[in-house]
């Protein structure tokens, strides 16, 4: 069995990925409600913002509006779909006791979750992972208490996962994430040289989960939260945030 490496994290985070969709309808309150029942030490969604600046958790961002589908920036809050919950409806359900994970959607969004959960619930802020596919697109978001995910694939770093730690980390940049089968215990332990948390998303299966954990990883995504937390018990113990 492979030698478990250290993480960066001291208790890594166990997302329920869109509230943990194999188990509930995807992104709804109710998926995340019980994505955290069943164990999960953090959540996470896609956030977009309507046109009255409200943000939202959905994934795709098109939502059906009488006989079409529209995009969720051109409709107001109140013309969404009674299912699609708000950023403050999540934190009014489920409080305040894990972490977020977000995936920006749209230029103006990042700013307008760090001032909802500053002002709602501001224990989050430290718990509150911002995630973009273009880092450089992170960096107004600085200075503001959450952690900027770099959200990319291994093949889409062309300049080599060293250089690209490097500048992460000297540009402010607390994490990166990755799908699962880009990582190895060599780029874990690389990118924890730069005191950058390393994170893996798209882990559905117990086989899959127990030796991405046994590598360092400091978070990991699944649909499936009964497994991943199986998997999280066997290899570390009782989560904790």
């Amino acid at each position: 069995m492979q030698q478990r490496l250290p993480t960066l994290l001291e208790h890594p985070i166990a997302f329920a990925h869109r509230g943990g969709k194999a188990h509930a309808p995807e992104n709804t309150l109710e998926a995340f409600v019980l994505g955290l029942k069943l164990g999960a030490t953090g959540l996470e969604s896609d956030v977009w913002l309507t046109a009255d600046k409200v943000p939202v958790l959905d994934h795709d961002g098109l939502v059906r509006h009488r006989f079409s589908r529209r995009p969720i920036g051109d409709l107001r809050r109140d013309q969404l779909p009674s299912y699609i919950p708000s950023l403050a409806d999540l934190i009014e359900r489920c409080g305040t006791q894990y972490h977020l994970s977000l995936d920006l959607k749209g230029n103006e969004v990042g700013l307008t979750v760090i001032d909802v959960v500053a002002e709602i619930a501001p224990d989050l802020l430290p718990r509150l992972w911002l995630c973009e596919p273009r880092w450089q697109d992170l960096l107004p978001l600085r200075g503001h208490g959450a952690k900027l995910v770099d959200s990319t694939r291994l093949a889409r770093i062309k300049e080599g996962p060293e250089r690209r730690a490097a500048t992460l980390s000297s540009e402010g940049i607390d994490a990166i994430n990755m799908h699962h089968t880009d990582w190895n215990g060599g780029l874990v332990t690389l990118f924890h040289r730069f005191e950058l948390c390393a994170i893996a998303w798209d882990l559905q299966f117990e086989h899959v989960l127990r030796p991405i954990f046994r590598m360092g990883i400091d978070g990991v995504h699944s649909d499936w939260v009964d497994r991943m937390m199986d998997a999280y018990r066997a290899e570390l113990g009782a989560p904790q945030l």
